[in-house]
């Protein structure tokens, strides 16, 4: 199976299992609701019956907006003009690629958020790379076979995560960066050398990424316990196939960017109460369905590639129907 066929494959796969992407979506929902109430009591709370009120509802009132940040805690520290929109998926982007250490109560939800991936995971590499239903006692089942197996895959996840955001990133750019620069006095040069520096490191973390995906779909279609294994066992798939690997990745990614230019031609901006908050409000989160689709779609079309090159098409077969001999077979 070529890349491109491994992707299309993957689509498939995803568009005939709406509950998955429904499921993530309600996951998301079951984790960012609880802020989203405790930040919507504490604005009532600052703004009260006063004119700022109206003004905020009405657009955005940026003055008040710092005034809130100075006095808030917690989740509170969070809303700023770049949660609005297409600007939240760029603030998101810039605290990635540069290392931003996020609020302590965002940084707890998130790992509240890939816990709850991590449980899910094997139950829906399973589905996807079985291409049927499995109900609900299957999908559950398979949650809970390889939950604890892949804590352990998310703790080598961790270390490596750590050395890349840590002494990688740290080295780039606060070390590198600055003697590229040093005899530098165009600033183009500069940015140039910075966004070199962007790629390299995202290469670097895409390569990860990849590595531990294909470990999560060997781990699941060989029911692998040794996570180490699963992580070297990707790593020589890989290796044999980095052509249509790498071609597949870029795809997914293609089509991620795909969704998130899709968003930022009609996420909303600020706007009034009423019908134009809720239009945004469902824009949000069709976005978010659509990044999630996106997501599952790296897994399935991942999993279609190695099932079609190391013959595991059977882990996806439909049982064969025998049927029962007749009785007259009996007296012939």
């Amino acid at each position: 199976m070529s890349a491109s066929t491994a992707f299309r494959d993957g689509v498939r796969r995803v568009g005939r299992a709406p509950a998955l992407v429904a499921g993530g979506w309600a996951l998301t929902l079951l984790v960012s609701v609880p802020l989203a109430i405790v930040l919507r009591s504490m604005l009532a709370q600052h703004l009260g019956s006063s004119l700022a009120a109206d003004s905020a509802a009405s657009g955005v009132n940026y003055d008040w907006m710092q005034e809130f940040a100075e006095q808030a805690g917690g989740v509170g520290v969070t809303f700023r003009p770049t949660v609005i929109g297409f600007a939240a998926v760029l603030d998101n982007l810039s605290a990635f690629v540069d290392d931003v250490s996020r609020p302590l109560v965002v940084v707890a939800a998130a790992s509240i958020y890939i816990l709850g991936w991590l449980f899910v995971a094997g139950g829906i590499i399973d589905r996807l790379a079985r291409d049927r239903p499995t109900r609900a006692h299957g999908f559950f089942a398979a949650c809970g076979v390889f939950f604890f197996r892949f804590l352990r895959l998310a703790a080598a996840q961790w270390i490596v995560y750590a050395f890349l955001f840590g002494s990688m990133h740290a080295w780039l750019f606060d070390r590198l960066y600055p003697r590229m620069i040093h005899e530098v006095s165009v600033e183009r040069t500069a940015f140039f050398a910075r966004v070199a520096l962007y790629v390299v490191f995202g290469v670097l973390v895409a390569a990860c990424s990849v590595i531990f995906d294909y470990a999560k779909v060997r781990a699941v279609v060989e029911d692998r316990r040794s996570m180490l294994g699963a992580i070297n066992a990707a790593i020589g798939f890989i290796s044999r196939n980095y052509a249509a690997a790498a071609t597949l990745f870029l795809f997914d990614v293609l089509l991620f960017v795909l969704v998130v230019a899709a968003y930022a031609l009609i996420a909303p901006g600020a706007g009034g109460a009423g019908a134009t908050m809720w239009l945004g409000f469902a824009i949000g989160q069709l976005y978010i369905v659509a990044r999630l689709a996106v997501k599952l779609a790296f897994w399935a079309s991942e999993a279609a590639l190695f099932q079609s090159r190391l013959a595991h098409a059977g882990y996806v077969a439909r049982p064969a129907v025998v049927w029962p001999e007749s009785p007259a077979a009996d007296m012939m």
